[in-house]
């Protein structure tokens, strides 16, 4: 069985510690209900001080399960953020940051949210590695940490199984990853609908985010994929694209995939996908008009592909999310 520790600190974030507490709960509900035992995580809340009581952000009150010195191993960690400035909060969570370290090398996925970065930093476990915080620090984190590959425009960062996560927003996005990982797709699926404002994104895409996607320097890209933007409702085919901006095919698909990670084709289908889904959830257009719209005449191919990147259909996701706005509306 799979062990998850879910650290808390005194003045940390309340939901930087109940977002991963409550996602992970309720996966084990699903899988518990579903019988399916073997997919049961251990869960612990753990104290990154001395003592199981403590006092978070606006004066909440927690008593946890346990303090980190009892747990000798665990599989996935989470480190959580401080309310403002963590600074003065380094000399005094040592032990835990050495904890931190011994659990990494031991083989521990480490995931820290928000300025939790600044933990793992100041433990050296992100030194010469991408990594990212919240931005109001992105300042004093690379003043602080010149060794590391702060990326302060992206609000997820992977390397070596450690995880840094920028907003609150991100925890979600990052625990519709790791629930997957642990319970599998149709459970992760399950948790998005009743945690996220919108419907499940693969990790991937979160890597592929459209301002990562913009921050290259390749202007000849950038004037490709400011004509995919503009066109892509159109029947795009890649040699005349690439004939368009004076470019071999080999030369568009290199140059596309080193600016974007990701090729013309895959870029176009994330616009498309976008798009449509916007015209699922703003308009009452059929399936078959939506999928001509954004540039698939063929709306069973159009089907198919929307559920395998967003796990449900076009008409689930309508639903869904026609549900969830009648239900801000009303609130």
């Amino acid at each position: 069985m799979k062990h998850v520790t879910i650290i808390a600190v005194p003045k940390a974030l309340g939901s930087t510690v109940t977002i991963p507490l409550e996602m992970l709960s309720a996966a084990n509900d699903i899988a518990r209900a579903r019988r399916q035992l073997d997919k049961l995580v251990t869960i612990d809340l753990a104290s990154g001080t001395d003592t199981t009581e403590l006092v978070l952000s606006g004066g909440m009150r927690i008593n946890c399960q346990t303090r980190l010195d009892s747990i000798n191993n665990s599989d996935l960690i989470f480190v959580p953020g401080i309310w403002g400035n963590p600074r003065s909060s380094l000399p005094k969570l040592k032990p835990m940051m050495n904890w931190l370290v011994q659990q990494y090398r031991a083989g521990s996925t480490l995931c820290s949210i928000a300025t939790g970065s600044f933990f793992l930093a100041e433990a050296g476990l992100l030194q010469g590695r991408s990594a990212t915080t919240h931005w109001r620090f992105f300042d004093e984190f690379a003043r602080r940490y010149p060794d590391i590959k702060l990326q302060r425009k992206r609000f997820i960062t992977s390397d070596e199984k450690l995880y840094c996560t920028g907003s609150i927003n991100a925890v979600r996005d990052i625990m519709l990853h790791f629930v997957e990982q642990l319970y599998g797709e149709s459970i992760a699926s399950e948790i998005a609908q009743q945690f996220t404002h919108e419907l499940k994104r693969s990790y991937e895409s979160l890597l592929l985010n459209e301002d990562q996607q913009r921050s290259h320097h390749d202007e000849e890209i950038i004037k490709v994929q400011e004509w995919l933007d503009q066109n892509y409702q159109a029947d795009v085919v890649i040699s005349a694209l690439a004939e368009m901006f004076k470019l071999s095919v080999r030369s568009l698909n290199r140059r596309f995939k080193l600016a974007t990670n990701a090729s013309p084709l895959q870029y176009l289908q994330s616009l498309r996908i976008e798009h449509a889904k916007e015209l699922l959830k703003q308009s009452n257009l059929a399936v078959s008009e939506v999928a001509d719209m954004v540039g698939y005449q063929d709306a069973s191919y159009f089907t198919s592909l929307f559920k395998k990147v967003n796990a449900v259909t076009p008409i689930e996701y309508r639903s869904l999310v026609r549900n969830k706005l009648f239900l801000a509306e009303k609130t």
